[in-house]
Formats: structure tokens, sequence, C-alpha cells
């Protein structure tokens, strides 16, 4: 099987393109494949310990939770890296981070892009 970096920048409930990588990268594992997670810019808030997304203004469904689905992913084998200077720009401090996320620099997602086999940005 394959490694599959997957590196996402935009914000966590701004877009869902935080919750579209996650989804990725949850199917990738599933299947067997290797997955690497960059959190970088404002989707660093991803590993954020007690996110509340707002309820949706219809039909009462909230939205996705991306700490639970991190975590989930997590516990399926996701290797995750948040960026340490994105993280300190925005003022997110690594103890507010949830467990199994790593803070990191340019040079380790440019290390898991040369190691993998497949690179995509959400």
């Amino acid at each position: 099987m394959a490694t599959i970096t997957v590196a996402v920048g935009d914000p966590t409930y701004g877009r869902q393109r935080v919750y579209t990588a996650l989804r990725f990268s949850l199917v990738a594992l599933h299947e067997g494949h290797q997955v690497n997670l960059f959190l970088l810019e404002d989707a660093v808030f991803a590993a954020k310990k007690g996110q509340k997304p707002p309820e949706m203004p219809v039909g009462g469904a909230g939205m996705p939770n991306c700490e639970e689905l991190l975590g989930a992913a997590i516990q399926e084998g996701l290797t995750v890296k948040a960026c340490r200077v994105c993280s300190a720009e925005r003022g997110f401090r690594p103890e507010e981070m949830i467990k199994g996320v790593e803070s990191a620099t340019m040079a380790d997602l440019v290390d898991w892009v040369v190691q993998s086999d497949k690179t995509i940005f959400f």
C-alpha cells in the first residue's frame, strides 16, 4: 500500500476542507494506506481541544466536530503534525492541542512529501 501525505490549510469551520481531508484520510486508512496529515495556516485549529461547532441553521443537525473526527482518525492510525509557526501566529499553544498531534515545522512537511508516494493538498 501507499504512503499518503495530506496537507490542509483552510479554517476548521469556515469551509469544509478540513472535514473533507479527514474523511479522505479515514477512507485511505481503512483501505490499508499509511496516512500523514499536516495542519497548517488556519487548519491548525482542527487540533484544538474543546471544540463546540455551531448547530446547522436548518434541521437541528450539528456541524461535524473536527476535534472528535481527528481523534477518531488518530485512533485508526493517522499521524498528525501541526505547523508550529502557524500555531504561534494564531496564539494557539501546544498544551491546547489534542492528544496525538505533534507540533512540527515546514522541514517536517518536506520530509513527509519526499518520503510519500502521493501528496494531496486540500
